[in-house]
């Protein structure tokens, strides 16, 4: 059953996707099956692994449990000076 998602973009994540958010329907239950899943749908080659996460305003581990209508925001790294 698809579950749905409120994504946030930032930085790169933001510019590849042309959007701030969106809500994503998903069967994916954990943060590193989304990612995958939003990765294919916009084009993104950014790997996980140069990501972090965050779920409901706080970092969490890639394997966590996602729940229906959770706030998920992949953060890519930011360079700046």
């Amino acid at each position: 059953m698809a579950r749905h998602y409120r994504l946030l973009y930032f930085a790169s994540l933001r510019d590849r996707t042309g959007c701030d958010g969106e809500t994503f329907s998903s069967t994916a239950t954990q943060p590193r099956d989304l990612y995958a899943q939003v990765a294919q749908h916009h084009g993104i080659t950014l790997a996980a692994e140069r990501l972090r996460v965050a779920i409901n305003g706080e970092f969490a581990d890639w394997n966590h449990a996602l729940q229906d209508g959770d706030e998920v925001v992949f953060l890519p790294p930011v360079s700046g000076g």
